[in-house]
């Protein structure tokens, strides 16, 4: 159960909140794991029973240049040492050796024939010349010099296959001709691809000795059978061929099953018997750089009770289908990428685990706030080989731990994580947009102990001074313990690199970071979350650099405090019992319908402080707008929660002397509205309905009423949601339509209600901002500098009721005085002008 579950839900639910929230249902995908295998004929079969024939046998016999893949040679050196089927076989592949030798000739003859660029010939190509009928003249070679060979291969480095207009360009700066340039790109890739085929070859020629030493000494022991039970020579005619073979391939399958029992120990984290593991006729064990389904590619597949990745590593994570983000890849090159990542999610993963456990050397309490601070020094001692590669140059790193208890136990908070859309619904305002992009593995055993998958997110603090943070990182979720889960995320930036990409997002990396969960009694689980970052300071304001650094804007205390408020605002939600301070003329129906309107509202509200991809903001420019207001505008078309026309969005974030604290009691207080808000005309607001979303008074949802000051004018709705945990505090409203929210209140659908949210975001200004709630304060004697907050304000108007209409200067003015004025009626109204 999650919020919008809850808010979609049309019944009203009965119970105590913590024992609801503590029973989350849990739900699966089972996933599909018959066993695949290649035929002779490289055909994919898809049986739950291997027969003995599936393993294809190798073929030492050299393939043409055009066809043969770039690297297929460790598929094949993979696949020969499985194939022990007897000397007949054994036989045939000592046979085929002379032949493998003579394709080696002949591709180091056809090598000498086509040279390095430096002997082209200079006239028509070869199938000009067969075409020709006249009798062969005298050829003519144009030796390059080596500056034109040293211009050709830093091109042929950079691209190997230049279009037209790259060879004409070449051509003239190197005063060659064009079909010169073309035929020696021709020859150097010609002589590249006889470079690997002579290396695969020789990597085959060791194979097959190695084969035939194997297959002559298998000999030797047939010739000279010695019992199993005493030792001696066994009598001709007690063990014959066939269970000899049979007894052979036995034993090499338990040494098989030992090893793979031992790293998927390793992956689990618990021992794993090879006389305890049932049979699983749908599993299989993948050796070799195989395809693992996604399409052709050379795979020996032995029926056993575990897969194994083609690492070291161990894994039982089922093969899932291709998505559109893989369906480009190479199957080999997806089968590489995919052991990598298997690979880095387990460094990962004993990473995390270790710093959410390890004390006193890892870890440091600071004296402001007592805040924890990862020692770096014993952080590089204890992690000497960073999983995803040194930091870059310029970067700053991040790095925080935060403890708590949270109202929901570990299953369904490891379900609501592995969730994309959930993820965003638990954390929204901290993810301002997020997707699954490859799911890898599911889990095993209908759980999520072993999930993995490859997601992107946008992270964002709530001032337009930070920039959004878009990551592309990896999930792993493993199992422990009964009642003990990890969620690992890593960003996979260098495997991208390291796969020939590019980084995409150069400005932020997520080193190691997650949550380990530890259910405990009465539907509580104990949550240790890490953040751990790298990220470039310089795009970052002035005003949030130490707030960043210090990792409380990213970091983990302001996930758990999101969490435990949002888990707590659940279970109240779900109780029957409707708190003393709620409005009880408001029914169940009505609930849903307000809390599903101000989810509306203060996601729209985050989407136009941070200038995310929710929404298609366009970025303003004018001279008569103040440097650190930005102001984006927008067209909303045929979209029923918005007013249609031309929005404009201006938000800006400014430092008060005053504690976060004190500054969100007055902004949230309906009866000194009117000293800011110029909606309140002038006067007094009245809470007209108010919906609980925790035990702090300041969160909830509530409707407000402007009473009219004179007969000209009318009164308004004004709907607002607050909530503050530790991290900050958030006031958000919207007027809306009087008609519109006696629907909403009877239960009706909020879809259709128009709004564009404005209102404020709150933060101490660093760590040593948490004192009391007193007006501008100081810590002490000299240098130390005054407590306070920072306060965003951000506006959402509709300019122009026309989308076509065009944005005029008046428009922009306006909005930028409007957020002049209201800074300057809070800094009146709490004394803090200078």
């Amino acid at each position: 159960m999650n919020f919008g579950d809850f808010l979609d839900h049309n019944n009203s639910c009965g119970g105590g909140g913590a024992r609801i929230v503590a029973d989350l249902p849990y739900s699966n995908s089972s996933s599909n794991n018959n066993t695949i295998g290649t035929n002779p004929s490289g055909n994919i079969n898809s049986n739950n029973d291997m027969p003995t024939g599936a393993i294809a046998q190798p073929r030492l016999v050299p393939q043409p240049l055009s066809t043969k893949p770039m690297f297929n040679s460790p598929g094949l050196s993979l696949a020969l040492q499985t194939s022990m089927e007897g000397q007949g076989e054994m036989a045939r592949m000592g046979e085929n050796y002379e032949t493998s030798n003579v394709g080696g000739r002949r591709s180091r003859d056809e090598e000498h024939e086509s040279r390095s660029g430096s002997d082209n010939m200079e006239g028509a190509s070869g199938d000009d010349q067969d075409a020709s009928d006249k009798p062969p003249r005298k050829k003519r070679y144009h030796r390059h010099t080596p500056q034109q060979i040293q211009e050709l291969e830093a091109l042929f480095k950079e691209c190997p296959h230049p279009d037209e207009k790259q060879r004409l360009e070449l051509s003239k700066r190197l005063c060659l001709e064009t079909r010169q340039v073309k035929f020696w790109f021709q020859n150097r890739r010609t002589q590249m691809k006889t470079q690997l085929e002579r290396h695969e070859n020789s990597i085959l020629r060791q194979e097959n000795d190695k084969l035939r030493a194997e297959n002559m000494s298998m000999r030797e022991a047939m010739r000279n059978p010695i019992c199993t039970n005493c030792g001696g020579p066994a009598m001709i005619g007690e063990i014959s061929l066939e269970e000899q073979h049979l007894r052979i391939e036995n034993a090499r399958l338990k040494d098989e099953l030992d090893r793979v029992c031992a790293l998927a120990g390793k992956f689990l984290g618990r021992p794993v018997s090879s006389l305890a593991a049932p049979p699983m006729p749908n599993s299989s064990l993948e050796l070799g750089v195989g395809s693992n389904g996604f399409g052709g590619g050379l795979n020996t597949v032995i029926p056993t009770t575990l897969p194994l990745g083609p690492t070291d590593y161990g894994s039982s994570l089922p093969v899932m289908p291709p998505t559109k983000a893989t369906m480009n890849i190479a199957p080999i090159e997806r089968s590489l990428e995919r052991s990598m990542y298997l690979e880095l999610a387990l460094a990962a993963m004993d990473e995390l685990v270790k710093m959410a456990q390890t004390d006193e050397a890892l870890w440091l309490r600071s004296f402001e706030g007592g805040r924890e601070i990862l020692n770096h020094e014993e952080y590089v001692r204890t992690f000497s080989t960073p999983c995803i590669g040194m930091k870059p140059n310029g970067f700053v790193t991040e790095a925080s731990r935060e403890t708590g208890m949270v109202i929901i136990n570990s299953l369904a908070l490891v379900e609501t994580l592995m969730d994309s859309n959930k993820w965003a619904e638990m954390f929204p305002c901290i993810i301002a947009r997020t997707a699954t992009t490859d799911v890898i593995s599911n889990g095993m055993g209908g759980t999520r102990n072993g999930a993995l998958q490859l997601m992107h997110a946008e992270l964002q603090v709530l001032s337009p001074l930070v920039p959004v943070r878009e990551v592309n990182f990896l999930r792993f979720c493993k199992q422990h313990a009964e009642g003990v889960w990890a969620v690992v995320d890593v960003s996979i930036d260098t495997i991208r690199e390291t796969s020939g990409g590019s980084p995409t997002y150069p400005n932020c990396r997520r080193l190691p970071s997650g949550c380990v969960v530890q259910d405990m009694p009465n539907g509580y689980s104990k949550v240790t979350w890490v953040e751990h970052a790298e990220y470039d300071e310089s795009v970052v304001h002035h005003l949030y650099r130490s707030l960043i650094s210090a990792g409380m804007g990213f970091g983990a205390q302001r996930w758990v405090a999101t969490l435990q408020r949002q888990c707590e605002c659940l279970a109240i939600l779900m109780s029957s019992n409707v708190p003393t301070r709620d409005h009880t003329a408001i029914t169940a129906g009505g609930r849903r319908s307000m809390l599903k309107l101000a989810q509306r509202m203060t996601n729209n509200f985050f989407a136009g402080v941070c200038a995310s991809t929710v929404h298609k903001w366009n970025k303003l420019r004018t001279e008569n707008v103040d440097e650190d207001v930005r102001v984006m505008t927008r067209k909303s078309v045929d979209d029923p929660g918005e007013p249609p026309g031309i929005v404009l969005s201006a938000a800006t974030s400014v430092w008060l002397p005053v504690t976060p604290q004190r500054l969100f009691d007055f902004l949230r207080n309906e009866h000194l509205r009117s000293e800011w808000d110029i909606l309140s005309n002038g006067g007094p607001m009245q809470e007209m309905a108010h919906i609980a979303k925790g035990q702090d008074h300041g969160n909830c949802v509530s409707l407000l009423r402007a009473s009219a000051m004179n007969a000209n004018q009318s009164s308004m709705l004004i709907l607002q949601e607050t909530c503050i945990d530790a991290a900050g505090s958030l006031v958000v409203y919207a007027p809306v339509d009087i008609p519109a929210m006696h629907v909403v209140m009877n239960g009706g659908d909020s879809a259709y209600v128009a709004l564009l949210p404005s209102g404020f975001a709150i933060v101490p200004d660093g760590p040593g901002s948490r004192g009391g709630d007193d007006g501008p304060t100081s810590n002490g004697g000299p240098g130390h500098r005054v407590s306070g907050s920072l306060l965003t304000v951000a506006f959402q108007i509709l300019v122009n009721s026309l989308p076509t209409a065009k944005l005029t200067v008046e428009s922009v003015e306006t909005v930028n005085n409007l957020i002049s004025c209201t800074v300057q009626k809070i800094k009146a109204a709490l004394q803090c002008e200078s």
